[in-house]
């Protein structure tokens, strides 16, 4: 047997059996396997069940979107948008992955639909969308059209997505992404400019099964027309950061200039350095990732989880770069399983690393959106309720991946079963049985009907230090690093056995950028304290649907603002005691209760760390935390991904010189001259959006003063770096009492008095809709708005937004 090490798989040998980069694209070092070559078992098997039984798999019975007067079921008269294709794109393969013949069957019906509808000019899907310019939610659309020609051949695909990309390719540089904001129904037309690599994808899935030339011509116009993700984050919505930061290595297939690889790692490096400084693995963007807002409680959308999953899986295969695999592991395991209850019949919009209150009130600003974010609804989170479908599948479609050299890769650890060709087409079986990452060994197992030699190769996760290889019972000489391929080249029969030792220990990893605080990890999993939950039913006894797929709050039962001690000590992760419960691993592992590892350590509680007025976890501050002296606490962590409640991201105290007090949420964050209406308005993530009656909106006014110079402050729990402000005016038309103010300026409090910011052009008011001022960057922990009220009239506030404001 030969063992060695490798930092990607080679793209040099005889090519994979399976569909891949055909020239002039690059070869890919890792080839996906077809759909169906994959059997997920044990713990991965159950999720996809659990979302089979569960709202993904029984969609249509809670989405308005997904019903039989679908426009994508009648293209011609009806309108429809990214909704269904997002569901079809994960529901799909979850049946081809459980071979569930009866989502097999309900997923046809959909795509029997599209691939009829296609016209003379070559568009497929909704008319309505065509004469509007947007091809967004085809590019969604073309995912699931793929996986159903993957698991069946259907002859009709390729054809289909020819004369579509024909028309595509017909279209004018100025028509090919319309990016403009539009009205109505399609006001979201800049999601395809941003999010165009989808749409790269598929004309190179295209090409490598067709070979047609054009496509390659076609592929550069995409390139040339699409938002540059190379030069600079395009978006800071969150789910346009997990989709567009590939963009650069996607064309780096075409293009093969490694500047293209840098740029992705580059964009995504400036994300995480500014909002990722957290455990978990994703950002806070509780839609956009927002300067002032970078800590632990912001939220991740569910949507953004399974788009940078799959961003992972996508980049895993371009690079065969391993770290990819654990950035991919890190949201997975860490992340995705808290988005959804545990049968996986609820999910929730955003997921936070230090969330102690799931509820269905308004948390904004603290959270950027207003009304319900965070309880776990399958009615609820139109985008998020149909695009988690992807997370699971297509999680288990990527285990195992073919390489060039006509071996096997294991690339994400699960219990499952892989059947492919190796070497000269002999087709052998691999069963991997394992709880990883609940475990740290993987027993690999071979059959095959003859022996056949072939590279096998084994991905060492970054945080492993010392890989073990054992082959039918003898120790092998492993010599890898985190981060590599252990490559075992042998001439395999059948009934070998491969056993992977990944020794974990406890870490620990400091957040500067976040006062220093602590996560703690072990192996592939991040821990969070074990808050005991109570679970509070939503409608109850309302409606016969709203029984069978319920709604839930969760509230802490136990204490929750414990900061770690830690300090002073030499090595700090051995004041972590692991604590292995007894087994066998539960089908559902991801609950508090049945997970086979815990973690206990010493910590206080800090008394002035609570939640806001919204119920939001206070925000992390400066460690180590001041506490009295007196004997610590026994505290428990569970893995991150079993905890629905959490800290994540721990703060230290101590009773030492060093420590700093604690400074307890503001119980208000305004201040004006005079209140009428809701002062709490300003702030509450609501405001007239298209078609809203502003009547019904909650709004802020001065009322009944009118022509005098007003104020109004807004209040930051810590200094915040601030340049721009975003303020939606009340407006009652002509002759009403409120109207936009003849002027405004705003100040910033510096050393205790009011400065005037340093403006950046004139700030006037527009009717009904956004007034916006840019200036000089401050630091500041508040701001303040003056206003001269129009003579005759009063006015007030809808909104006041700090920072990026939400065009959407």
């Amino acid at each position: 047997m030969k063992i060695h090490a490798v930092d990607v798989p080679p793209l040099d040998g005889p090519g994979s059996h399976y569909v891949s980069n055909r020239p002039p694209l690059r070869p890919s070092p890792l080839v996906k396997l077809p759909i169906g070559a994959i059997t997920p078992r044990g713990w991965l098997h159950e999720q996809l069940v659990r979302m089979r039984d569960g709202f993904v798999g029984h969609l249509p019975e809670v989405s308005r979107f997904c019903r039989s007067d679908s426009g994508w079921l009648h293209p011609k008269e009806k309108v429809a948008w990214e909704e269904v294709p997002y569901w079809l794109k994960g529901f799909g393969d979850l049946g081809y992955v459980l071979k569930d013949q009866r989502i097999i069957r309900e997923a046809r019906v959909w795509l029997d639909a599209l691939l009829a509808s296609q016209d003379a000019d070559g568009w497929i899907g909704p008319q309505p969308m065509k004469a509007s310019g947007d091809a967004w939610p085809n590019m969604i659309m073309l995912f699931a059209l793929r996986s159903f020609f993957e698991a069946t051949r259907d002859e009709r695909v390729l054809p289909v997505m020819t004369r579509y990309f024909r028309y595509r390719n017909s279209l004018s540089d100025k028509d090919l992404y319309v990016h403009a904001w539009g009205v109505g129904t399609y006001a979201l037309q800049w999601w395809q400019h941003v999010r165009a690599g989808d749409e790269l994808d598929s004309v190179y899935w295209l090409y490598n099964h067709t070979g047609e030339s054009w496509l390659i011509e076609f592929a550069q116009r995409i390139r040339t027309n699409w938002a540059d993700w190379g030069a600079k984050v395009q978006s800071w919505h969150g789910v346009n950061i997990c989709q567009g930061f590939r963009n650069p290595a996607l064309w780096y297939q075409q293009s093969h200039d490694e500047a293209d690889l840098t740029a992705t790692r580059r964009c995504l490096a400036e994300v995480y350095e500014k909002f990722g400084q957290v455990p978990g693995g994703m950002f806070g963007a509780d839609e956009d990732a927002r300067c002032g807002y970078p800590g632990p409680r912001q939220g991740a959308e569910t949507c953004s989880m399974t788009e940078i999953m799959l961003s992972y899986e996508m980049l895993l295969k371009i690079t065969g770069q391993a770290d990819w695999a654990d950035r991919l592991e890190d949201v997975a395991f860490n992340s995705l399983p808290a988005s959804m209850t545990p049968d996986l019949k609820g999910l929730h919009y955003l997921t936070a690393p230090n969330l102690v209150q799931i509820d269905r009130g308004n948390k904004a600003p603290g959270l950027e959106n207003g009304g319900n974010t965070l309880a776990f609804d399958p009615w609820d989170f139109r985008c998020c309720q149909h695009n988690v479908a992807m997370g699971w599948p297509y999680l288990a479609e990527h285990l195992w991946m073919a390489t060039q050299d006509r071996g096997l890769a294991a690339v994400v650890y699960a219990a499952s079963d892989v059947t492919a060709k190796v070497a000269d087409g002999a087709e052998v079986t691999v069963r991997s049985n394992t709880d990883y990452p609940f475990a740290e060994t993987i027993t690999l197992r071979i059959a095959a009907a003859k022996p056949v030699e072939f590279p096998l190769y084994l991905r060492v996760p970054g945080w492993c230090e010392g890989p073990e290889v054992a082959v039918n019972g003898q120790r092998r000489a492993a010599r890898a690093s985190g981060g590599e391929h252990l490559v075992l080249q042998q001439r395999w029969s059948d009934g070998d056995e491969i056993k992977l030792h990944l020794p974990a220990k406890v870490t620990l990893k400091r957040w500067k950028a976040n006062g220093n605080s602590v996560s703690v990890h072990r192996g592939p999993l991040t821990y969070s304290l074990r808050i005991e939950e109570r679970w509070h039913t939503l409608r109850e006894g309302i409606g016969e649907d709203y029984q069978k797929w319920p709604a839930f709050e969760v509230y802490p039962q136990t204490p929750w603002n414990y900061g770690l001690e830690i300090e002073g000590a030499g090595d700090p992760a051995a004041l972590f005691e692991v604590v292995h419960k007894p087994g066998p691993l539960a089908p559902q592992p991801f609950t508090l209760d049945d997970t086979l590892i815990e973690l206990t350590t010493r910590g206080k509680r800090i008394p002035a760390w609570r939640q806001d007025p919204t119920g939001l976890v206070g925000e992390v501050q400066e460690s180590p935390a001041r506490v009295d002296p007196g004997p610590p606490e026994t505290i428990t962590l569970v893995p991150m991904g079993c905890a629905r409640l959490r800290i994540s991201a721990f703060p230290t105290v101590s009773s030492g010189p060093d420590a700093h007090e604690w400074t307890p949420p503001l119980d208000c964050l305004h201040e004006a001259s005079h209140v009428s209406d809701d002062l709490s308005a300003v702030s509450n993530g609501d405001w007239p959006w298209t078609g809203k009656d502003p009547n019904k909106v909650p709004r802020f006014t001065w009322r009944p003063h009118k022509g005098t110079t007003e104020w109004i402050t807004y209040r930051f729990e810590r200094v915040r770096p601030v340049s721009e402000v975003h303020v939606y005016w009340v407006d009652d038309d002509e002759g009403g009492e409120c109207r936009p103010p003849a002027s405004w300026r705003v100040f910033w409090r510096k050393n205790g008095a009011w400065e005037p910011v340093v403006s950046h052009g004139k700030a006037g008011a527009d009717r009904r809709g956004w007034d916006s001022m840019r200036f000089d960057p401050v630091e500041t922990t508040e701001l303040k708005l003056e206003v001269t009220l129009q003579e005759g009239h009063s006015g007030g506030l809808f909104e006041w937004v700090v920072g990026v404001l939400n065009p959407s």
